[in-house]
């Protein structure tokens, strides 16, 4: 399977706009102008473009749930990317801002809303500046603004630093952060459409979302949909880290073999070593043993038929002299800190499982321990207000139902290995 590059274009100095418009740019957005915004729907829908940052969620069909009422309405642009093990967004804010900010402007086009907010993380200083700056051109030239070219719509946009909270990269954590609040994830429903930020409509997609909309609306929803997995169609720029020869991002039609994807284009494994297991899509992703994934391909049904998932498309790769216990102490102790602390099954599950971990790792591990993890694990999955819960969870089950013998030596040998103070 050939690359095809949507997003990371191989052309130098893209981040400007004269080059960026030079190579077609901003003209997705006349086209769409000139369209109704049912049509733009329409037409993300038929590409059958779904969410880059997560939860893979039809993308046309999320912007249909927005009320079309006279009410102010709001679009805003997920770039928090907090997801241990993905680091695609920066990549693109980095090289093609531009089309980021396009299909922002087409989104909010498409769903009535006058302002846009780009919540970024906070450590993603650099790449702010990068942002704003190409935000300042795209004003310079009216491509934001009021009454963009001649068209009559209006809108504004504004980046919203967040303060480093993995929290915050949930939706409804994210409205709050915004509005100056503790980033606390909402109850749903009421879902962002209908009470979002402010109370008022609100639709949020992941900046890597939004930066295929403009392809979708110059090349039209069907050629869009014809590329990659027919079910989960597009490219996606997975992130490989880890065991790998060349790590880096690769943007590769979705359908790609996990496995052509590490030795194809990663490079295969560091000194010729077998693989001992893969997280597919971010540390919230249930790792796949070495042995799962021939014939697994990175696309949304794959990945689950597969038993993990998607995600954010943040490939790590751990070779066969890996030791999966420690992986999953450091997994556990990244999200109990991350914890908001709102839902009693994760604010306390959370620390339980690393606790637990913790032991283990020091020497102290008992035979019941095992299936105490997994106890734990299920007692969060699904009782909590937001997905950090199973987040935390889904790592540590699987890990010891598909690792089991790692933890077993441990316990049995009474293993320790140095772990962070």
């Amino acid at each position: 399977m050939e690359q095809i590059k949507l997003i990371l274009k191989d052309i130098p100095e893209l981040h400007r706009i004269e080059v960026y418009e030079a190579n077609g740019g901003y003209s997705a957005l006349r086209k769409a102008l000139g369209m109704k915004p049912d049509e733009i729907i329409e037409e993300v829908k038929k590409s059958g473009l779904r969410g880059r940052g997560g939860a893979a969620f039809p993308t046309g069909m999320k912007w249909s749930f927005m009320t079309k009422d006279s009410r102010p309405k709001y679009l805003i642009v997920n770039a928090d990317e907090g997801e241990p093990g993905t680091f695609k967004d920066r990549a693109i804010i980095e090289k093609n801002p531009h089309q980021l900010i396009e299909g922002a402007l087409i989104a909010a086009y498409a769903i009535g809303a006058q302002t846009i907010y780009v919540y970024i993380r906070g450590e993603y200083v650099k790449w702010m500046k990068i942002l704003q700056n190409a935000i300042d051109e795209a004003y310079s030239r009216g491509y934001i603004g009021k009454n963009i070219l001649g068209s009559g719509f209006s809108v504004d946009i504004y980046i919203h630093r967040g303060a480093g909270a993995y929290i915050c990269g949930e939706e409804s954590a994210l409205m709050e952060s915004i509005e100056g609040k503790r980033g606390y994830p909402r109850v749903k429903p009421p879902f962002p459409a209908q009470y979002g930020l402010w109370g008022y409509p609100t639709t949020i997609n992941n900046v890597e979302t939004l930066a295929n909309v403009p392809v979708i609306i110059e090349k039209g929803g069907e050629w869009y949909s014809k590329i990659g997995a027919p079910k989960h169609p597009g490219t996606i720029l997975f992130g490989v880290s880890g065991h790998v020869n060349k790590p880096g991002i690769y943007e590769l039609p979705t359908g790609i073999l996990l496995t052509d994807l590490i030795y194809k284009y990663a490079g295969g494994v560091r000194n010729n070593k077998k693989i001992k297991a893969v997280i597919p899509g971010g540390s919230s992703t249930p790792a796949l043993r070495g042995d799962q994934i021939e014939g697994v391909t990175m696309d949304f049904d794959s990945l689950r038929n597969a038993g993990s998932m998607i995600g954010t498309g943040g490939v790590i790769v751990m070779d066969e002299d890996t030791d999966m216990v420690k992986v999953l102490w450091r997994i556990a102790k990244f999200y109990w800190h991350e914890s908001c602390g709102q839902c009693t099954p994760c604010r306390e599950g959370t620390g339980w499982m690393f606790k637990i971990l913790d032991r283990i790792v020091k020497g102290g591990g008992r035979p019941e321990d095992l299936d105490l993890l997994v106890s734990v694990a299920n007692n969060i999955e699904g009782n909590t207000i937001c997905a950090l819960g199973d987040a935390a969870a889904w790592p540590i089950k699987f890990g010891v139902q598909r690792f089991r013998e790692d933890f077993e030596k441990y316990i049995k040998f009474k293993s320790t290995v140095l772990v962070e103070k």
